[in-house]
């Protein structure tokens, strides 16, 4: 289970939103399966259908989670035509077995956001849940 507050999925959605018509994406910075900030990226694939995590971004964000005592457990992209659900590219694509990997879909009205597991090829679905923040009631997501 992934745990974030409402602020940082609308943070995503909104990076999301920001890159059309390419695909938005960013880390995620926290401890082990809880959210502490989403860091926005370029996409610097400059493209529609694949994502590149900036690597000054990548650097700049180890570093500063390092100094925090966090870690970068994660990575979000969108796909801007298609499911929340992880391309044969994403799987291809996915450096660490313990990241969580989210995925905010613009391809329905309403903005789908989903995270998965991918290890050795093989992606599972995880629960995201949704904890309260400023003026925002708790509720659980799938």
């Amino acid at each position: 289970m992934l745990r974030l507050e409402p602020r940082h999925r609308d943070a995503m959605i909104a990076t999301a939103i920001r890159a059309l018509p390419n695909e938005g994406c960013g880390l995620l910075v926290g401890r082990a399966d809880e959210v502490v900030e989403v860091v926005p990226s370029p996409n610097v694939a400059d493209s529609a259908r694949v994502y590149e995590i900036d690597p000054r971004t990548l650097l700049r964000t180890f570093r500063d989670a390092e100094d925090r005592g966090l870690d970068v457990i994660g990575v979000f992209h969108s796909h801007t035509h298609s499911a929340a659900y992880p391309s044969p590219t994403d799987v291809a694509q996915a450096p660490d077995p313990s990241w969580h990997y989210v995925l905010v879909s613009l391809a329905e009205p309403m903005s789908d956001v989903r995270s998965y597991r991918i290890v050795e090829g093989a992606i599972t679905e995880e629960d995201l849940a949704l904890d309260e923040d400023e003026g925002h009631d708790p509720a659980p997501r799938r």
